[in-house]
Formats: structure tokens, C-alpha cells, sequence
């Protein structure tokens, strides 16, 4: 399927080609509502300030967030799930812009309270979540959060079937004790219908 150069975001560490998933309506990932542990999050800690969604997808996540932020910027490579997302009603003050957390614009590097972390993490290759962590840290303010579910169990028979692929919360300890501060961890109550007790939710600080 040949697309136009200026339509599509070329991923610089995201083999995988989203754009044809989600043209092709092939989203398991997708599950039409935000993510459960995030709800129960923000019913007793919502986010306030500037908050980044990378691999955003559709946006069910971003509108529960900018309910009560002061600004939420969903980002995601495959130009589809940003016309899409766009064409949900506003919630807050949220926009999607279709860009790459691997080689964010400069007006997004420093400027985030908060990162939320749910599907972007366990698409990629295990062999960049090195790079994953200095992009987070990179997108946040001295001072910012990073809020994450993790996939600690994907259902696969093999640790590199993916994506998702699966990690262990011993890597995650390895992975971003460098550049963050591990402020709380706990297994989510609910999750969505299969998922339940694979999850992994962290509150994070940068260092």
C-alpha cells in the first residue's frame, strides 16, 4: 500500500507498521475506553499540569486525563489513529499530534508535568527500552512524573513473542533507576477483561 512521504511519520525505532493496523482495522489493543487502572488512578489523583500520551492511539485515555489537566498532547506515529482520535469530542484542553517519542520536536522536549504510560512501552522492542526511558525523561520538566502500566505478563509462550512483550519488574528496577525515582508500584485492582493481574502500575520521578 504506497502512501505520501508527507502523510506518514517514518517510526525510528518502531519496526512494526502501525498505519497498516489501524487501516486495516486490526487494533486488539484498542478496547473503545480508557484503561481501568488509569481510572481508578485519576479517581483519587487526578492529573493537573501538562501531560504527554505517547502511542496514544484513538485517544480513550488522553480525554479521561485532560478532564482535569491543565493540557494533554497525545502522540502516535500512524497518521490514522491521529485522524481518528481527532474526530472524538474534547473532554479539555487535548490535542494529538502525530509524532515520534523517539525524535520528539523540540517544543515537546522539557515542557510535560506528567508522562502517562499504557500501550507505548510494550510495543517496542525490548532492545530500545533503554531509549524509551531517556525519551520520557527527556519530555519531562525537572520534577516531572512518569504514571505507567506495565505488561508483565502478555499471554505469550515465549518472553520475545510480542508485540506486547512482556517484562519483569526486575528490569524495570535496571532499566529506569538511572534516570528515575521509583515513588510508589502496586498491582492494579481492575484491568481489562483478560488482563487481570498481568499488570504492573508505577509512579515514577525524574532524578
Amino acid at each position: 500500500m504506497e502512501r505520501r512521504a508527507s502523510h506518514f511519520l517514518e517510526p525510528t525505532l518502531m519496526p512494526t507498521d502501525w498505519e497498516a493496523h489501524y487501516q486495516q482495522g486490526e487494533m486488539p489493543w484498542d478496547k473503545g475506553a480508557p484503561s481501568p487502572g488509569l481510572l481508578d488512578y485519576l479517581a483519587l489523583n487526578p492529573l493537573h499540569g501538562n501531560v504527554l500520551v505517547p502511542g496514544c492511539g484513538l485517544g480513550h485515555d488522553v480525554r479521561v486525563i485532560a478532564s482535569a489537566a491543565r493540557e494533554v498532547v497525545g502522540i502516535d506515529i500512524a497518521p490514522s489513529a491521529i485522524h481518528a482520535a481527532r474526530q472524538f469530542a474534547a473532554t479539555g484542553n487535548e490535542r494529538y499530534e502525530l509524532a515520534d517519542l523517539f525524535a520528539l520536536p523540540a517544543e515537546l522536549r522539557g515542557r510535560f508535568d506528567w508522562v502517562w504510560e499504557h500501550t507505548c512501552f510494550c510495543a517496542i522492542d525490548p532492545s530500545k527500552r533503554t531509549a524509551y526511558v531517556d525519551a520520557v525523561a527527556d519530555a519531562l520538566h525537572p520534577g516531572g512524573h512518569l504514571i505507567a502500566i506495565f505488561y508483565l505478563d502478555p499471554g505469550g509462550n515465549h518472553p520475545d513473542d510480542g508485540p506486547p512483550f512482556e517484562v519483569s519488574i526486575a528490569e524495570l528496577n535496571a532499566l529506569f533507576s538511572p534516570r528515575f525515582k521509583l515513588v510508589d508500584e502496586w498491582l492494579p485492582e481492575r484491568a481489562y477483561p483478560g488482563r487481570e493481574g498481568r499488570e504492573w502500575m508505577r509512579l515514577l520521578a525524574l532524578k
